[in-house]
């Protein structure tokens, strides 16, 4: 299939153009680049032709904001007018810091619904009617359940929750219009973490860190004393935040069992959680991260943030099922990859040689 990615120089969209491209489909990435690295593009190249062996790699980047609809709309003619047109759309392509939402919540609803609405206008002209869409756990909001199921109430607590949940809205919306024409997946991700095992790309934010783990890194890197952890009389086994951790790769997989699952099955529209099922803590997972790498991570209590919740955990039983993925790869894992691309970052130079 010919794919075109938005945001495919980001964490998750760069791992996931890893895991499409290993599967021998097309890739055309367009990326602003407000959040990630151009030689993104590079680092996958090479992690196909150095670990995975591949030679013939069928990528492309293009830099532009997907709020540009006239360059949209000329990608997807071009690809027409060449014979071979998009097949389906991964967006993952919007601004994702829950705290960056509170303090800049315009930024926020300019970025992700015009963008949103731009993309699907496009796709809507070109008859490209298949899209996976990189949706959040945060539309859950602070239900009082063990585990969220893709039925559980919508209640997003915080403005980039509500700009995914706006954007599934608008995809329903979408769906209902011509439902024998759309195969859409809103794929709910909880929190992923870690890297590709070969520590050529990871999670490499521009500007300041808002994800947990590159906090984690920089104190281990020692760009940071201390890590903050935001609240110790949350209402949890240690009282701390809990969160459902994957490790990207899992994620990335899963994208791809979606991908042959729209391919293979009727016009519809699904809503899937992506996470583990498991809950840890954020004493817990600084605990593990000291163990699996040997490193310290000095930490300190402050006060919550807002738009936080307690504990956020996946119930993944309809992915499994339905997509016949299962998340493999463990927390210690999760670790080590995301140190050993930090530290190949540090190093440059690559540790396959």
């Amino acid at each position: 299939m010919k794919l075109l990615v938005t945001g495919g120089a980001g964490f998750i969209g760069s791992h996931t153009c890893i895991a499409l491209l290993e599967s021998n489909h097309e890739v055309v990435i367009i990326d602003s680049h407000i959040n990630s690295s151009i030689e993104t593009i590079n680092s996958i190249k090479k992690i196909l032709n150095k670990w995975s062996n591949h030679q013939d790699i069928n990528l492309n980047g293009i830099v532009g904001d997907i709020r540009d609809e006239e360059l949209l709309n000329k990608l997807f003619f071009k690809a027409e007018t060449e014979g071979k047109p998009f097949d389906a759309v991964l967006h993952f392509a919007g601004l994702k810091s829950v705290n960056e939402s509170v303090i800049s919540p315009l930024e926020y609803w300019d970025s992700n619904i015009k963008g949103s609405i731009s993309l699907l206008k496009s796709m809507n002209k070109y008859n490209c009617k298949t899209i996976i869409f990189s949706s959040s756990a945060s539309i859950y909001g602070t239900n009082n359940e063990v585990l969220f199921k893709e039925t559980s109430q919508i209640k997003p607590i915080n403005p980039y929750g509500r700009t995914k949940h706006t954007i599934e809205i608008i995809l329903n919306d979408l769906f209902a219009s011509a439902p024998d024409e759309w195969k859409i997946a809103n794929l709910r991700y909880f929190n992923p973490i870690g890297a590709h095992q070969s520590g050529i790309i990871g999670e490499s934010p521009l500007g300041i860190p808002n994800n947990i783990f590159p906090l984690i890194t920089k104190v281990a890197e020692g760009k940071s004393n201390y890590f903050s952890i935001y609240g110790n009389d949350w209402p949890t086994k240690d009282g701390t935040g809990v969160r459902d951790y994957i490790h990207v790769m899992d994620l990335a997989e899963g994208h791809l069992a979606a991908l042959n699952f729209l391919k293979e099955n009727e016009t519809q529209i699904i809503n899937i959680n992506l996470g583990t099922g498991l809950g840890t803590s954020v004493l817990e997972l600084i605990n593990q991260f000291q163990d699996a790498n040997n490193i310290r991570i000095p930490y300190e209590f402050t006060n919550r943030r807002l738009g936080d919740a307690a504990s956020v955990i996946a119930d993944n039983s309809l992915a499994i099922n339905l997509l016949n993925w299962l998340p493999k790869r463990s927390l210690k894992q999760m670790c080590i990859d995301g140190w050993r691309s930090k530290q190949f970052g540090l190093n440059q130079k690559t540790l396959l040689d």
